[in-house]
């Protein structure tokens, strides 16, 4: 694999495991593509997304494209033979795609076809399922819909994660299985399989809104697991004496929802022991 030139496309935290483990079994990284530094917090500081710090602190060569005809150019320009995705967040064209001679392989936080799209992991906890994994996939012009190179199944229940650890496991096991996997991709050893679309299910983005907590209507073991899907973003919340109030932690004790931490709007976080 010592020939072998990769690029690395990716954002956030979530994919800072599979860009460290490239680092470390010494693949030849010819560049790493995330999106442009933002503005983020109430003072709007521009930051740049988790990739960049890693790859800077690691002497990689960042590119940020604005557009996909920024990305095609780069691309086009780094000639890799295979690019590694990592919660990237675009759909690449067939231009940008036909590039590498291994094409873009993605790893993606389900068991695919089963919640493609963008918000897998809070999927899974929101409709209760008792097991996930992560998936490699060589990807096309749909979403999340090329053909299966590897998946790998979480080893255990995921009853009563919570967001950020459930997102840490499968981003670590996404890293391995991308480690493991990649040699015998390129030496031919594994054929990529098509996906069932008929078993094929969408996630969607999660707005503000879809976080709102009725506390005297919604189900005790809905709002359970949508409080731990949901934090910490968007951020679970509901409404009392004319002020939004964030629900951060709760449990479920004898079917009814006992909530330890909240934050009033404008306040700080503070632990409560309400049971409704």
């Amino acid at each position: 694999m010592e020939n072998l030139k990769i690029i690395f496309l990716g954002n956030p935290e979530f994919a800072l495991p599979s860009l460290e483990a490239l680092i470390k079994e010494n693949y030849q990284i010819a560049g790493v593509i995330t999106s442009p530094d933002r503005p983020t917090g109430r003072k709007q500081i521009l930051t740049p997304p988790p990739v960049k710090v890693l790859a800077q602190k690691n002497n990689l060569p960042v590119y940020q494209p604005k557009d996909k005809n920024e990305l095609l150019e780069i691309v086009k320009k780094l000639e890799p033979d295979l690019a590694a995705v990592v919660a990237y967040g675009m759909i690449f064209p067939k231009e940008v795609l036909d590039i590498p001679k291994y094409g873009f392989v993605n790893v993606h936080p389900s068991l695919l076809p089963k919640y493609r799209g963008a918000t897998p992991i809070q999927a899974a906890i929101l409709n209760g399922d008792e097991k996930t994994g992560v998936s490699l996939f060589k990807i096309d012009k749909k979403m999340d819909h090329g053909p299966i190179v590897a998946t790998r199944q979480l080893e255990f229940s995921i009853f009563n994660y919570q967001f950020s650890k459930l997102s840490d496991e499968l981003a670590n096991l996404g890293a391995n299985l991308l480690i493991e996997t990649l040699p015998k991709y390129v030496s031919g050893e594994i054929t990529p399989l098509a996906q069932d679309d008929s078993l094929a299910t969408y996630t969607k983005k999660i707005k503000t809104e879809d976080a709102f907590i009725d506390l005297e209507k919604d189900n005790p073991v809905e709002m359970e697991r949508k409080i731990r899907a949901l934090n910490p973003e968007p951020g679970t919340w509901t409404m009392e004496d004319n002020k939004r109030v964030k629900i951060l932690e709760a449990v479920l004790i004898d079917g009814k929802l006992k909530i330890t931490k909240i934050q009033v709007e404008g306040g700080k976080p503070q632990n409560v022991c309400r049971i409704v």
